[in-house]
């Protein structure tokens, strides 16, 4: 058994040797004692540590009575103390008890045998009223400072505790509410009847058993104000199982709730506009064709996409952009009745739901409403902005029986619009739908084409009409279908601009034009510049001038060997970004060429600006040369504006001797058409290449 330690506190020498007898020789093993004379020497040896027990004799020479004892114990509550008396201090002794001492040992049984025993039982019971203590400070500490309120009571439902938080939620202190029926502290209702509901300590101390609140309970506080709260109650009970009352925890759910309902709105909403996203709208549209199909009505799906809307978001920025959304959305809104759903699927495209009775007059009407709406101007940021929408319509049950099919139809109906010249409105038909399947299978089949490598060049070539030699070729893309043959760019090319595909088909464009380039001078073909087509779209992409420097370096091709055609269109989207863009490719040492040109709006002033080498006359002009629509004057002058720019002319599409001499007379540069050549695989085209510029092309004309 571990030894404790006694410190005895007295002047009486003879009185320290009477308790210490009995102490060594304790049956139980025996005590260590430590002997101080006063007060000083007991409060130091008690800041030194490791006593058990303390016996004082209250009256020492710098302490007398109570004062003795209140040092002692302020100093060390948690040390049992006992006094030392005769009968003649006993009441000082008594009133030490009352102040805290564990006892007093009165002088006649100092030398006691039993004293010892006494001594253990004493130190063991202070020792368990310290864990207890600290274990309910711990609780104490606990319960104070937790989030959730907590509430107890006894048995018969009557309040016995409120921490800080119960405080707070209830209106009521702890003192105030000590005693008091649980029903008039912690009053509920339900929510949804807003009927008194079933206190939950009632329940628990009649079942003995947890319970958790019920649903949307709610808690009206003292000054009548309501929060909605959660959690549960469990019921108290004693060492023989009984119950001896209840504890409630709860917590106050208003910002949880608030916090759910936001999420639940933002899982159904567009963050944006606040409209109805696609989720909810594929909802509010299936129950509308349940309807429509037990009432024998008909609805329309309005699919609608803003006419330029990206040109808006490039060129002013996205906030602008949101700012456009929303007020679209607010015009939306305004343009159709309230049983109607208007819904933003992302970006700029929106869908609404209109509903109807039995016909469909009411559909182009408020087509027609929208599209005004949409038109008049947005004055935004200190800009007046113009934008137009274009719409396509289905209609149920006419052209879908499902959420997806008629959404999907509208959307067809609204490419049909965008085709019409846009800001328009165009119903969907079952001619679409074979077009927009077939345009699927052209997408599905360009992806697969991407992926097996099979898009082929032809080369057509270019030729300078003053000596009649081939100086170069435009690289042409084919696509080598596996059950079709060689197709055509004209029956793909749209679809692979709609669908983004043209970027990575543009990139093998490029890469294969550059190997065809490398294999000629290998083979010691005299040098030859061949022009490939960059889309807009490929010109837009981050990544473009890096994949361009990417494949020059890859493949050895010189650079002054490869010429990039960009369309008017693609440039002046935004001149500034352009100029820098064409200005690095200048700088790798690639010419550049502006395709198609007066088909664009490109102005004298932008054209200085840009470090263009040459001008392509779009063929359109070239056809008509010898026409009455004076395009003569036209090709005559972009003849004129090349020469005065410092930059070489290339008509297109030459197809007859008549053009031929015109363009000669004109002194035009270049040549491309039928007239020549037709586009021919590389093979071919090296071939003529050799004999057209050892003969002369002219030479080759039939």
């Amino acid at each position: 058994m571990e030894a404790n330690t006694v410190l005895i506190i007295t002047g009486n020498d003879e009185d320290a040797l009477m308790i210490e007898e009995p102490l060594k020789t304790a049956r139980d093993g025996p005590f260590i004692t430590d002997r101080v004379h006063d007060l000083a020497g007991a409060l130091d040896r008690l800041r030194a540590g490791d006593i058990d027990i303390v016996l004082v004799d209250l009256f020492l020479k710098d302490s007398e009575g109570g004062a003795t004892f209140d040092a002692l114990f302020q100093l060390k509550p948690s040390v049992p103390i006992m006094t030392l008396c005769d009968e003649e201090n006993e009441a000082a002794s008594i009133e030490a008890v009352q102040h805290g001492a564990q006892g007093y040992l009165s002088k006649g049984y100092f030398s006691n045998t039993l004293v010892p025993q006494a001594l253990r039982n004493i130190i063991q019971r202070k020792k368990i009223e310290e864990a207890l203590y600290v274990e309910k400070e711990r609780a104490r500490v606990t319960l104070e400072s937790i989030g959730d309120g907590v509430l107890s009571t006894d048995v018969h439902c009557n309040i016995t505790y409120l921490n800080p938080e119960a405080e707070r939620m209830t209106g009521w202190t702890r003192d105030e509410a000590r005693g008091r029926p649980i029903a008039e502290i912690f009053r509920l209702i339900n929510g949804d009847t807003r009927q008194p509901a079933r206190n939950p300590v009632e329940a628990v101390i009649a079942d003995k058993k947890n319970l958790a609140l019920q649903a949307r309970s709610i808690l009206v506080r003292r000054d009548g104000e309501e929060a909605p709260i959660e959690d549960s109650a469990a019921p108290i009970f004693d060492r023989n199982g009984e119950v001896t009352g209840a504890v409630v925890t709860f917590r106050d759910v208003t910002e949880t709730q608030a916090m759910a309902r936001k999420m639940a709105h933002l899982a159904e909403h567009d963050y944006l506009t606040g409209l109805p996203n696609r989720l909810l709208l594929n909802d509010r549209l299936s129950q509308a064709i349940a309807y429509a199909t037990r009432h024998g009505t008909k609805l329309a799906v309005f699919f609608l996409d803003l006419d330029n809307f990206k040109h808006i978001n490039d060129s002013l920025g996205h906030s602008v952009g949101d700012e456009l959304l929303s007020g679209v959305a607010k015009r939306l809104t305004s343009q159709v009745r309230h049983s109607d759903t208007v819904s933003r699927l992302g970006g700029d495209e929106f869908v609404v739901l209109v509903l109807e009775d039995t016909d469909v007059e009411h559909f182009p009407f408020t087509a027609e409403k929208i599209l005004r709406a949409l038109a008049a101007p947005h004055h935004l940021s200190g800009n007046e902005l113009h934008v137009t929408t274009s719409i396509g319509i289905s209609l149920f049950p006419d052209d879908g029986a499902d959420a997806e099919t008629l959404v999907k139809n509208a959307d067809i109906a609204m490419y049909h619009a965008k085709k019409n010249g846009r800001n328009n409105f165009q119903f969907f038909n079952n001619r679409m739908n074979a077009r927009a399947v077939a345009r699927q299978t052209t997408e599905i089949g360009l992806r697969r084409a991407i992926e097996c490598n099979e898009f082929v060049l032809h080369y057509q070539p270019k030729v300078d009409l003053e000596s009649g030699k081939v100086t170069g070729a435009e690289a042409l893309i084919r696509w080598q279908h596996p059950q079709h043959g060689i197709v055509l760019p004209e029956s793909f090319i749209a679809v692979a601009v709609d669908s983004g595909l043209i970027i990575p088909i543009g990139s093998i464009v490029l890469r294969k034009a550059c190997e065809q380039l490398k294999k000629w001078q290998e083979e010691g073909m005299a040098p030859v510049v061949v022009s490939v087509n960059v889309s807009a779209l490929e010109f837009r992409d981050k990544r473009f001038l890096e994949n361009v420097r990417r494949q020059l370096q890859e493949t050895g091709v010189a650079p002054h060997l490869l010429q990039l055609e960009l369309t008017e269109a693609a440039l002046m989207r935004n001149i500034e970004a352009s100029t820098a863009i064409l200005r690095e490719l200048k700088q790798m040492g690639m010419q550049i060429a502006i395709d198609d040109f007066g088909t664009g709006y490109s102005s004298l002033s932008y054209l200085s600006r840009l470090p263009i080498d040459v001008l392509k006359i779009d063929q359109s002009f070239v056809k008509a040369i010898t026409g009455k629509s004076g395009n003569g004057v036209i090709v005559s002058a972009v003849i004129g504006m090349g020469s005065s720019l410092s930059q070489r002319v290339i008509a297109e599409g030459v197809e007859t001797k008549e053009q031929l001499d015109f363009l000669h007379t004109h002194h035009c540069d270049e040549g491309q058409g039928h007239l020549f050549s037709a586009a021919m695989p590389a093979d071919e085209f090296g071939q003529f290449f050799r004999t057209a510029n050892a003969t002369g092309v002219t030479g080759l004309l039939q």
